[in-house]
């Protein structure tokens, strides 16, 4: 599935409007031509995309956090995370979201890959981050964030999700890559602390 021979599913941008900017994300609504000639409209968000950190404490238990998420109305359970800021590059995102949320600092890093969370309407990416060697220190939480440092053995997380008590995408995600480098199937190339 190389995508080279994919011109009779490709669909051209026609015009563009930006119909909501805000703080974080965009709305755009886009007519496009479709590979038969026609035109159809395309409803999008635009984001800056974020990641998502994977933190490995040495005791094997993961640094995870409980967040209210105001669009679902309620706590979830989720590994930490964050947006790209302009000009940030992700790995500086995943160093500082960890640090801010949990107060942790980790001695390796390593890139494991990139997710796009809804396909179908964001552009959103978010790429994966594996962190070990961590040691501790003090949350810098942004004004307005308020959040939980949990510790949750992977095979407990494992066991909430498949319960459906874990439905946030980057953290099963996560767990998912997890358990696949673990299990020697997918490999992490770890490198310095930058």
């Amino acid at each position: 599935m190389d995508g080279g021979d994919d011109a009779h599913l490709r669909e051209t941008r026609v015009d563009t409007r930006v119909v909501f900017r805000g703080a974080l994300l965009e709305v755009r609504r886009d007519t496009v031509r479709l590979p038969g000639g026609r035109e159809a409209g395309r409803e999008y968000i635009v984001h800056p995309g974020a990641v998502v950190v994977v933190p490995l404490r040495d005791d094997g238990r993961l640094v995870m956090e409980r967040q209210f998420r105001y669009p679902l109305g309620r706590v979830l359970l989720e590994l930490p995370a964050g947006k790209v800021d302009a000009g940030e590059g992700p790995l500086a995102t995943a160093v500082r979201e960890l640090a801010e949320e949990t107060g942790y600092r980790a001695r390796e890093w390593a890139r494991a890959g990139v997710m796009h969370t809804a396909v179908a309407y964001s552009d959103e990416c978010i790429e994966i981050w594996f962190a070990r060697g961590l040691t501790p220190g003090e949350q810098r939480l942004d004004d307005g964030e308020h959040l939980d440092v949990v510790y949750v053995d992977p095979a407990d997380l494992d066991a909430m999700g498949a319960r459906g008590e874990v439905t946030d995408a980057k953290t099963l995600v996560g767990l998912m890559w997890l358990q696949r480098w673990c299990a020697g199937a997918w490999a992490l190339q770890w490198h310095p602390a930058p």
